[in-house]
């Protein structure tokens, strides 16, 4: 049974950073890109980052590049979310997001609140 559990949510000041984790489990995670996205309250579910299954690839919506950094570790079935530089507009649900056999696997989400 393919799992995937957000963790490191939480309230930051802006300015601040948090590292949110994905664990897989479930599946051979060494063959699958991982996908995060976010979802503020009223709005539509959009793209953060990606990373393929070896690190080779990494990607960034417009609005997180250069404060955001995903990374992963085939060992313990994780990926991370390094978010710097927290602004209010990163205030949303994070669920990490993976496909398989054009099926999509989400996580139950962690909240990210950014706020003074």
């Amino acid at each position: 049974q393919v799992q995937l559990v957000e963790s490191g949510g939480g309230l930051v000041q802006p300015g601040g950073s948090l590292r949110l984790s994905c664990a897989a489990s479930g599946f051979t995670f060494s063959k699958y890109a991982i996908w995060w996205y976010r979802q503020a309250p009223g709005k539509e579910r959009e793209y953060v980052a990606m990373i393929s299954s070896n690190s080779g690839i990494t990607n960034y919506a417009n609005s997180v590049k250069g404060r955001f950094a995903i990374s992963r570790d085939n060992a313990k079935n994780t990926v991370y979310l390094q978010m710097n530089s927290l602004k209010p507009e990163d205030t949303a649900m994070y669920y990490c997001n993976t496909v398989m056999q054009s099926r999509h696997y989400w996580g139950q989400g962690t909240q990210v609140t950014v706020s003074s």
